[in-house]
């Protein structure tokens, strides 16, 4: 068996963050009364704040910003773009955000039941650049904590995928080796590219068959997939 540790991401390839986000985004707009306004709906609102958070995000990823300016941006972009004033912006909303967004629980299509294939073959570990506040949060309320031997933050490595030393870090702290490892993420450049770098093989997870031209070790478009490659 050529694989000994799997390293998957978690946010957009187990746990289903746009679904997710979407489902507290919904709650936020009833929450705060935004339809009195009468000037954007609750769909309008969520998709001008996805745009800005994935432009957020990238400057985080690429260490533009920081995590702290990340989470205070974003709504402060979102809301005055719709055009609310500043008096009538909620001061706590991204507070609030970060407090319901993890306790949410939908996740990709047979994500348990590949996992319950998977476990007893391999060991499995998370690599993520998501938050240490919020990692383990997500896990307990999607039901994934008992898979994962490792859980590794870019917080707790001080390096963000898809920087080297993020993967190295993951190989130490877990005991492997890169020949032995594999990493499966939805994010060409961070988690397959970045991956590719430090000289571990890669599962490209692309849902939506994003056309690109790089070589990647292994494609899918639905993690039911993994079955065949492992």
């Amino acid at each position: 068996m050529k694989y000994r540790h799997l390293f998957f991401d978690l946010d957009h390839t187990l746990w289903d963050f746009e679904k997710n986000a979407d489902e507290t985004l919904r709650t936020l707009y009833d929450r705060h009364g935004f339809a009195r306004f009468g000037t954007f709906a609750v769909e309008q609102f969520i998709s001008v704040y996805s745009d800005i958070n994935h432009a957020l995000w990238r400057l985080y990823q690429s260490n533009k910003i920081t995590q702290t300016q990340l989470r205070e941006t974003r709504f402060t972009r979102t809301l005055t773009k719709l055009g609310v004033a500043e008096a009538d912006r909620p001061a706590n909303i991204s507070a609030e955000f970060t407090d319901l967004l993890p306790l949410k629980s939908a996740v990709f299509p047979y994500t348990h039941d590949v996992l319950d294939y998977l476990q007893p073959r391999y060991h499995l570990h998370l690599v993520t650049n998501g938050f240490n506040d919020v990692q383990a949060l997500k896990l307990a309320s999607s039901n994934l904590t008992h898979y994962f031997k490792e859980v590794i933050t870019s917080e707790h490595s001080g390096h963000l995928k898809p920087d080297p030393r993020m993967f190295r870090h993951a190989l130490e702290r877990t005991g492997a080796t890169a020949a032995e490892s594999l990493m499966i993420g939805d994010n060409l450049e961070c988690d397959v590219l970045g991956a590719c770098n430090a000289g571990i093989d890669q599962v490209y997870f692309n849902p939506d068959k994003r056309r690109h031209f790089n070589t990647i070790t292994h494609e899918i478009s639905c993690l039911s997939e993994l079955k065949a490659i492992l």
